[in-house]
């Protein structure tokens, strides 16, 4: 049920959304993440790492991270090089791949966390049968990201989703393997994810600061004879 526009309650109600920052979620920059990686190794926080170092690589959605399992991480007492995730939202396959501080702290974690196979790797405090809730998990973000001084209001979980897939598409430019990567079902939503007509755009701007005069080195044949009459600030932009 909801509020009329003409019932008194409803002047006093403030939208959900007042005050608030909303849209998309910054990624991380790479010194960044290697700066919340060092705060949580100074402070002994296990899991925390494991966990941030999973969000990275995984590239997956909250509702997934939480509720993954021993057995999808690990063979045996090794961690695997990749593996793969039926994502809740779109009920579709998705793998991804674990590098090698990824693997390190996952493999520390497990070890002292113990378990079985089926049972999920980062459990709820309360419950451990359970897994941990995506809103314990944006608790932790939001004290990651502000204890190297970042804005919290600025970053969310799908900032460590984002994080390698920029890097990702900034070093190559390959859409297609960023949209694999994400498990999108349609290319369009990686660039609307991504952020890349809007990125490109201000890189294009940015770029003009330092190549704005080499747009007047020479002239085009049909102005080399061309002398304006406007004074010599105009000439001496055109020449």
């Amino acid at each position: 049920m909801g509020l009329s526009q003409y019932d008194p309650g409803a002047h006093e109600r403030c939208a959900w959304n007042a005050g608030r920052k909303v849209g998309a979620k910054r990624a991380l920059k790479p010194r960044q993440v290697w700066a919340i990686r060092f705060f949580l190794d100074r402070e002994a926080r296990l899991r925390d790492r494991a966990l941030f170092d999973l969000a990275i690589d995984s590239k997956l959605r909250g509702c997934d991270l939480v509720k993954i399992k021993i057995g999808t991480l690990a063979v045996g007492p090794e961690i695997r090089t990749r593996a793969m995730v039926v994502q809740q939202k779109t009920g579709r396959p998705v793998q991804f791949e674990l590098m090698t501080d990824a693997r390190a702290s996952l493999l520390a974690w497990l070890e002292r966390r113990g378990g079985t196979i089926d049972d999920y790797a980062f459990p709820s405090r309360i419950d451990r049968s359970v897994p941990m809730s995506t809103r314990q998990y944006a608790r932790l973000v939001d004290e990651w990201v502000s204890a190297i001084g970042l804005r919290r209001e600025e970053y969310g979980t799908h900032s460590l989703r984002r994080t390698k897939a920029s890097i990702i598409y900034k070093a190559t430019g390959n859409l297609r393997a960023v949209q694999i990567l994400l498990g999108h079902t349609k290319i369009e939503n990686t660039v609307r994810y991504l952020g890349v007509e809007v990125e490109n755009a201000l890189t294009l701007a940015e770029g003009t600061e330092n190549g704005w005069p080499l747009l007047f080195a020479e002239r085009p044949p049909f102005l080399k004879s061309y002398r304006p009459s406007y004074g010599a600030g105009f000439e001496q932009c055109a020449a």
